[in-house]
């Protein structure tokens, strides 16, 4: 790794040192976070598998239900029981906290399964439907909220491993370097001005 091409001086010096002390202490506290951040990321990875496993469950079952529902109750006697069935869903902006990082995120307010229509129109089949698919819903929104905290952790990971990589193998090497180089350079300098100030000793003595 090259140095800098900086004059050789007591004040460059002091400078380079102080700058390769800011890097180390920098790389120390990003490689800190970087930990911080798999094991946090490999937390929420194990939950969206856990979550992809339930919504698998889910849907397996939710599904058919819907279609025997169908089956049973009729498309069109389906769709009139459904246009009288109305809920509300009440989604708030959050602050979500992961590995110390402040990120957005929604909170969602889910209503109660209810009957929304009457009781003579009312079929088994369809109360079943509506509460499986409710609970497909639930799980679908609990995992995009977590599956868009990973993907922040990620894209945040990647960040500080880059600021990492720079400072491990470009940053700290070419300080040091350039570190070395003054150093060499200013006790060089001392030696052949110690060697010169010896001669005109010498030769003074000798004229004297």
């Amino acid at each position: 790794m090259a140095h800098e091409t900086i004059a050789p001086t007591k004040s460059n010096l002091i400078r380079t040192k102080e700058r390769l002390a800011t890097a180390e202490e920098g790389y120390d506290l990003l490689e800190q976070k970087r930990e911080i951040l798999v094991m946090e990321l490999m937390q929420k990875v194990e939950e969206v598998k856990l979550l992809e496993r339930e919504l698998d469950v889910q849907v397996a079952v939710a599904y058919p239900v819907l279609k025997r529902m169908l089956v049973i109750v009729g498309r069109e006697q389906s769709d009139r029981i459904s246009e009288h069935i109305r809920y509300r869903f009440d989604i708030h902006e959050k602050r979500v906290v992961a590995a110390g990082l402040s990120m957005p995120g929604l909170d969602i307010d889910f209503p109660d399964a209810e009957l929304k229509y009457t009781p003579t129109n009312s079929f088994a089949e369809c109360d079943e439907t509506v509460i499986e698919f409710f609970r497909l819903l639930k799980t679908v929104s609990e995992l995009a909220a977590i599956r868009t905290i990973t993907w922040r952790l990620a894209r945040e990971l990647r960040k500080t491993q880059r600021r990492v990589n720079a400072l491990e193998k470009m940053v700290i090497p070419t300080a040091k370097e350039t570190k070395n180089y003054i150093e060499s350079a200013l006790e060089e300098r001392e030696r052949d001005s110690f060697f010169t100030t010896k001669l005109l000793k010498k030769k003074a003595e000798k004229n004297a």
